[in-house]
Parts: C-alpha cells; structure tokens; sequence
C-alpha cells in the first residue's frame, strides 16, 4: 500500500465530508477511495471513520491521525515543490511592502537591476508606513525598518539602521546646542507619530548608561520626507534613521549633535517574509538582491561628517 498517498485521500474524504465527494475532487471512482481508506485501517489496526448512510464522523483515533496526515501530506508536497523550483527560473508576481522614504530613495533605485536579472518576474511595490499584515494583505516580502518583535515571521537583515540626533544649523544657531539628552526636554524636537514610544528617547551614554528623555515638539507626522522637510527649515532636533539624513549630514544641511551618545536599542533594516517552509524562487531571488544591494556598508550611511564648529 501506498501510505501517503492513502493518508492525502483519508484526509480529503476528511475535509470533502463524504467518499463521493472526495472521489469528485480527486478524479477517482468512489470504491477506489474507499479501498484506500479501508487499507490504511487495516494497516494501522484501528478504524478512523464512523461510517453511516447519511454521514461520515472522526473516531478518536481517526481525529488524532487527521491532524498528522495533514501535516505529512503538507511537508511532502512542499518538498516535492521546493525540489521542483530548484530547477526553474524564478517567475511570477512578486508583492512588496515598504516604508515610503526609504522606498522611494533606497528601494526603488534597486529594482531596475532586479527585474533586468530576473525578465519572467514582475514587482507590485506599496509603499506606507504604517505596519502591514503580510498574510492578511497578500504580500510575499516586506521590508521593514525596526526592532522586529514579530515571531510569525522570518527575517534577514540587509544592513544596520543607525539614527541620528541632528537639527539644522540655523536652529542650533537661534537655540543652542544640546551638551546632554537631559537638556532635549527644553528644546523643540520633531515627533514621529509610528515610533513605538514618540515621546521618550532613549540614549546609551559613553559610559555605557541607560537614558531615557521625555521629549516634546510642535510639530509631529507619520513621513519621514515632511519631518525633513521641517527639520532642514530649522524646525527643530530629530532622531532620524540614517537613510533618512545622511546625505544632508555629509553635506552640511544638518549638524549631528550628542555624538558621543548612541541611541537605545539596536535595530536594522530587514527583508522579512511569512514563516512557510518552502519559500518561493521569485523570494530568494530578490532578497539576495538586497543583501548584494545594501550590504555589507549601507550605500547610504554617513561615513564622513561635516565639522561641527558653530
């Protein structure tokens, strides 16, 4: 007998709730079906189904072993396709997410290269940034900027997310510059509304001390570009990621202060996809894109800093 696939049919008559609905689905005479079933009972010793003329029901041992031939029948067929995709080009429609600065200026550039690479993919790119169910919504990557907390996902990091503490220096000029996180709370600093804490800041001192920073602004938004926007008018200090400022930090725009002090809680920036076993070509592909296209220095990092003299 021919276990698994007795088990794949057990567990359709299972679901289909009856053999002759089973044998529909399946492309197979009813009686085939049965002898299946029958087989595999015999084969174990017990019986799995309680059979009347009107209706099917589990025994059981029939209940316990449905939920394990599901599982069987599952793996098997993801290691059959993932054997199968091994040797085929990847293809098909690719769903990503992403934050809306960071793809627009990091992601967006990349993808010409990707989709040059791969002809038989397409890409379906959204942009938020508010956070996104990727099951619930249908998407096959997201890449995300972040402490991930999320465990229902897998996740490879792309590269580190440093923030800077930074203002312009027109408002350093009119306000002074900040020698502590303490003295932020009487300085007007520009509020992330998706941060998880918007209003508390949190800093690891050169002596390896935790801070926390009650901070306030007059001005708070959900977008990167219009905190920036705000920020390079002399709006006031933000904790922005690098990607974000780092260009305007090399070129003078904005002045990094309280560079002896890192940020609390360390995060990157990850590709992070559903936890499924068998992962799709189409996936790999693109996230081995990413990790050739950020890695291992982010292209946008702020490696050389302006001077800092006022």
């Amino acid at each position: 007998m021919d276990t698994l696939t007795s088990m794949a049919i057990f567990a359709e008559v299972v679901n289909a709730g009856s053999f002759s609905a089973a044998a529909r689905k399946l492309g197979r005479s009813k009686s085939s079906i049965s002898k299946h079933v029958s087989a595999l009972e015999a084969h174990l010793g017990v019986r799995l189904l309680n059979r009347t003329t009107r209706q099917l029901s589990l025994t059981e041992a029939g209940a316990i072993f449905h939920d394990q031939a599901m599982r069987v029948v599952a793996e098997a067929d993801a290691a059959e396709a993932l054997v199968t995709e091994l040797n085929t080009e990847p293809r098909g429609l690719l769903k990503v997410n992403a934050p809306v600065d960071f793809g627009r200026d990091h992601l967006a550039p990349v993808l010409p290269a990707f989709l040059k690479d791969h002809p038989a993919i397409s890409i379906d790119l959204t942009l938020n940034d508010r956070y996104v169910d990727l099951v619930e919504e249908g998407f096959d990557l997201a890449v995300r900027i972040a402490q991930l907390q999320d465990s229902t996902l897998v996740a490879r990091k792309l590269a580190e997310n440093r923030l800077v503490i930074c203002a312009a220096p027109a408002y350093l000029k009119a306000n002074g510059t900040p020698q502590t996180p303490q003295e932020l709370a009487h300085h007007s600093c520009l509020i992330y509304s998706y941060a998880t804490a918007p209003l508390e800041w949190r800093f690891v001192g050169p002596d390896g001390r935790r801070r926390k920073v009650r901070v306030a602004g007059r001005f708070v938004s959900n977008n990167g570009g219009a905190m920036r926007a705000v920020l390079l008018g002399g709006g006031g200090i933000i904790a922005a990621p690098e990607f974000l400022v780092g260009r305007d930090v090399r070129e003078g725009r904005l002045r990094p202060i309280l560079t002896e002090y890192s940020w609390g809680g360390s995060s990157g920036v990850y590709a992070v996809y559903p936890q499924n076993r068998f992962v799709s070509t189409k996936v790999r592909a693109f996230i081995a894109h990413l990790v050739a296209a950020f890695g291992p220095i982010a292209p946008w990092n702020a490696t050389e800093e302006p001077s800092s003299k006022p």
